[in-house]
């Protein structure tokens, strides 16, 4: 079974319908093994209060969300466990550690990290990190 590394953007599309929620949705539903590092958690729980408070979504749904993202068949790991290799990716690309642990997972697992975040890509597309990370709009 191949792995996929999934970041809190990826996500986020799928539960909220925005721009490629229809590729977000068949990742978070497919044979596929679906990996990330333990930040996930928070960053969806985050991005989940702001859209309530926002009043884009009540209470109710809120807490519904973090039900449904909790219940995601995705494997976690911790991230003390990726911080020195992503600490060394933040400072080799200029990104930030955040991203960088989801890389760091995808380059551990010999796999490829999906996101929404079309400038990560490009600003890894010249390197050799480029193999392990790919736009949600190029998942088919």
């Amino acid at each position: 079974m191949k792995a996929r590394v999934l970041d809190a953007s990826v996500v986020a599309a799928a539960f909220f319908q925005e721009p490629h929620a229809k590729a977000g949705r068949s990742l978070l539903t497919s044979k596929l093994e679906l990996l990330a590092p333990e930040l996930i958690v928070a960053e969806l729980a985050n991005v989940i209060w702001k859209r309530r408070s926002r009043g884009e979504i009540d209470a109710a749904e809120a807490r519904d969300l973090l039900r449904d993202f909790l219940s995601l068949p995705l494997r976690l790991t911790a991230s003390d466990s990726l911080a020195e290799a992503a600490l060394e990716l933040a400072m080799r690309t200029g990104r930030t550690v955040y991203d960088s642990l989801y890389l760091a997972l995808a380059v551990r697992a010999r796999s490829v990290m999906v996101t929404a975040d079309k400038r990560l890509v490009n600003s890894l597309a010249a390197t050799p990190l480029a193999k392990h990370v790919a736009w949600i709009g190029n998942i088919g």
